[in-house]
């Protein structure tokens, strides 16, 4: 990024709390230049309850568009003009797009990214059962597009049952090819209904640097034979539950090509263009 910024550079930025280990602002940043793009992706920490400040700011300061992640998701939704259908549905928003005319319009490609990190590891899931646990911003965009995209039966569990309810009702209502229900978190519930399930995902915090030695199940014997382990946490690599996915011989993934692949549809919303998903693989993570 030597000298690339100008005075004709355009301002993106990631909003959010808290923020000193994402990886967002490295892969937009190599892709702008990549590309020759006079753009540059910024991370703002911004604590909840000020999201609307946030948001005037980026205005202010002729931003073009940017990244919404924890503890915004849900509550940025009020203050926008203009929401895709998907995501009205989800409820949540992870990008967002600033026109000329400082009207700005929500977008949800976590689950896009998920699905099409499924599809690079070869797991198919259309008409089987997927059992989540968690139920924040995005957990409803897993869950939201795995149900679009054609899961056959979803259990979602979360330790406040309302909040999961809230998200099930909604795939009951708009996407009747999928039967949704909710539980409250219960490992040993949790642990029966993975018996007959072809997916198993986190998408709660367990198993990031604060709770690192944690997951939702307990031993590696609770996994049944040939079930797939999905977290969306990156970072570590390696949470507790993929540690035990590997020790029981499942087939595993973290949520590292969630990451890319959100952001490259989020980049392609920004600049119509392709982010150079290879390169960013390699040069950021040794991939």
């Amino acid at each position: 990024m030597t000298n690339r910024i100008q005075g004709t550079t355009t301002l993106l930025g990631l909003i959010g709390y808290p923020l000193k280990h994402s990886k967002s602002p490295h892969m937009h940043n190599t892709s702008f230049e990549a590309l020759g793009l006079d753009h540059v992706y910024m991370a703002f920490e911004v604590q909840d309850g000020h999201i609307k400040e946030a948001l005037d700011a980026l205005k202010l300061f002729n931003a073009i568009g940017g990244n919404i992640t924890m503890p915004h998701k849900n509550k940025v939704v009020e203050y926008l003009d203009y929401i895709s259908p998907d995501a009205k549905i989800i409820g949540s928003v992870n990008t967002i797009k600033i026109d000329e005319n400082k009207k700005i319009t929500g977008y949800n490609t976590d689950g896009r990214g998920f699905v099409k990190a499924l599809g690079e590891n070869g797991v198919e899931f259309k008409g089987k059962k997927i059992v989540i646990a968690g139920a924040g911003g995005a957990a409803r965009a897993v869950v939201t597009q795995l149900a679009f995209d054609g899961a056959g039966e979803i259990v979602l569990f979360n330790r406040t049952l309302g909040n999961a309810e809230e998200i099930t009702d909604n795939i009951n209502k708009n996407i009747p090819t999928c039967k949704a229900r909710a539980e409250e978190m219960n490992e040993a519930k949790l642990v029966e209904e993975i018996q007959d399930a072809a997916i198993l995902v986190n998408c709660t915090s367990l198993g990031m640097k604060a709770t690192i030695d944690q997951a939702i199940i307990s031993s590696a014997d609770q996994l049944p034979k040939g079930i797939f382990v999905a977290d969306i946490v990156y970072d570590p690599d390696q949470t507790k539950l993929l540690k035990l996915a590997e020790e029981a011989g499942c087939k595993f993934m973290n949520g590292l090509m969630m990451m890319i692949w959100q952001g490259a549809i989020a980049f392609n919303i920004w600049t119509g263009k392709d982010m150079p998903v290879d390169l960013i693989k390699k040069e950021i993570f040794g991939k």
